[in-house]
């Protein structure tokens, strides 16, 4: 599985807050990440639609977690930006799509490890990604 950028950056928007507990401003990550904060904005925007963050505005404003970190799994996180279907090939989930499917054994084996795979991310919060030694400054930057 390839994530698409969003769901990169979704994810590291919510480690980011996960880890500071508190607020940050768009501004703040863009530049602990060197990405775009046009691009950013986006996805805090979403996340903000999806109930994960609170968009504060004014002085003293940003964006803040609504739910606790040990409540929000990476594969939710997965699910919420890439859709639901996310397969390793078209014919895991759709018939007719090649001209071997009907006796492919390999159609099974994709399909299982695409379970296995978001069992695991299902089971993984944002709480049990926080740095040991606490702060942002042990994560390290892409």
């Amino acid at each position: 599985m390839k994530l698409a950028l969003q769901t990169d950056y979704a994810l590291r928007t919510l480690l980011y807050l996960a880890t500071e507990r508190g607020r940050a401003t768009v501004g703040e990550l863009a530049a602990f990440y060197g990405i775009s904060v046009n691009h950013l904005g986006k996805v805090v925007h979403q996340l903000g639609r999806l109930g994960y963050v609170r968009n504060v505005r004014g002085p003293g404003g940003g964006i803040e977690l609504i739910r606790e970190a040990a409540q929000i799994t990476v594969g939710d996180v997965v699910r919420d930006f890439e859709g639901r279907n996310i397969h390793l090939l078209d014919c895991v989930d759709r018939p007719d799509v090649c001209v071997i499917q009907p006796g492919c054994a390999l159609r099974g084996v994709l399909a299982e490890a695409e379970r296995r795979q978001m069992d695991y991310l299902d089971g993984v919060t944002l709480e049990s990604l926080r740095p040991v030694s606490g702060g942002i400054v042990t994560l390290k930057a892409p």
